[in-house]
């Protein structure tokens, strides 16, 4: 078998971006080759056009191109015929796509198309009460259309993302995310910083940084030693029209909050595990994800995560047993769930353990990535 992935963003050094959509990419893409499936990943609006090897898995670099007209349209015409020239030439039975900005709109492969619901922007826009553009919605429904069948990282996201494209449900798989179990090791998990509480994502109002400001303004009321570390890129807010969420953040924090908090920016991937090593709590607040793959890997450390409690989280933490659960909006439960961990050792522990046992049952690679593999099976028979 020889599947394909198109993607904008995968972990490499030689590629423009990458984030958590390409963090699960890379992660199945490495698990199908190590199970004997030959994998080739499509990677557009790059700086250069290459061809590389990654790990057993095919790169080909697409450069971002500019036309005098119809630039969305010609460009996506340019991908199709490149993508279906490699398919014929090395046989791949299936390509793999994501849902947002349905970068697949107007284009026909010559094998089965599959989209993978990573969080489409009319998706997002709903949980995030936005107005989206009409023709993001367009492009979006298009390539949806188009598509033979999904997966689905959580049934929630699979759920929502049929109320709003109108889709047949019996054509979504829910396939969870996974790690590569044997990179996620923590041989000191009672070993941290004390009351340092960790939040690596994009710094957005969506991921709920303006109500980790609050919470964090009341920890500090109670631990003022508490300190609080931001690991992840600046982003403009859609609302204020501000060209820096982080600036809004700055100013929500209390002067005695503001003293403890350390903003790191992007940083490699490959240092992000250190910081969850060293933390004492992680803090996802977020109002939108499809699953968060952050918080999985830190349950994968044994950290305690205190999380949102929308839709899909619920599908990655079991309240009290292996993390806690608690809506954005309620500051004082959520900075009392952090206050209480502070204060127990024990309870991290406890809470840590529970959470990589749920990760290893759940979202371990391997596991993950034979189910992928039927049903990327059944696709193509049926095709």
């Amino acid at each position: 078998m020889h599947i394909a992935f198109l993607t904008s963003e995968y972990p490499h050094a030689k590629v423009a971006n990458a984030a958590g959509i390409a963090t699960s990419i890379k992660n199945l893409a490495i698990a199908l080759v190590k199970k004997d499936i030959a994998v080739t990943v499509f990677v557009y609006h790059q700086n250069t056009n290459e061809i590389f090897e990654d790990q057993g898995v095919a790169i080909h670099l697409i450069e971002k191109k500019k036309y005098s007209l119809f630039t969305w349209y010609q460009y996506r015409k340019h991908l199709q015929n490149y993508i279906n020239k490699v398919i014929k030439q090395n046989n791949i039975q299936l390509i793999e796509a994501p849902d947002w900005t349905g970068i697949t709109a107007f284009m026909r492969f010559k094998v089965p198309l599959v989209i993978r619901f990573h969080g489409s922007d009319a998706y997002f826009c709903k949980l995030d009460n936005r107005k989206q553009k009409f023709k993001n919605f367009v492009f979006e429904k298009t390539a949806l259309k188009s598509a033979v069948a999904y997966i689905a990282p959580t049934t929630f996201a699979g759920q929502e993302t049929a109320k709003i494209f109108g889709l047949n449900r019996d054509k979504i798989k829910t396939i969870h995310y996974g790690l590569q179990l044997e990179r996620f090791e923590n041989k000191s998990p009672s070993s941290y910083n004390e009351k340092t509480l960790l939040y690596i994502g994009t710094i957005i109002r969506k991921k709920g940084v303006l109500e980790l400001a609050s919470i964090f303004n009341k920890i500090i009321e109670q631990e003022p030693a508490t300190q609080l570390k931001l690991i992840g890129g600046d982003a403009p807010d859609i609302k204020t029209g501000n060209k820096s969420t982080y600036q809004l953040m700055s100013d929500s924090f209390s002067e005695a909050a503001k003293k403890n908090v350390t903003y790191l920016g992007k940083i490699p991937y490959a240092e992000v595990q250190t910081h969850i090593k060293q933390a004492h709590v992680c803090a996802f607040p977020s109002f939108a994800e499809t699953l968060g793959m952050v918080t999985i890997e830190s349950m994968a450390l044994q950290k305690p995560v205190v999380n949102t409690n929308i839709g899909w989280a619920q599908e990655l933490i079991d309240d009290e047993v292996n993390g806690y659960l608690v809506h954005p909006k309620d500051i004082e439960t959520y900075s009392s769930r952090i206050l209480q961990l502070f204060n127990s050792k024990d309870l991290c522990v406890t809470i840590g353990k529970a959470a990589q046992k749920k990760v290893m049952s759940t979202f371990d690679i391997v596991k993950q990535a034979d189910i992928n593999i039927a049903y990327y099976h059944n696709i193509i028979e049926k095709s």
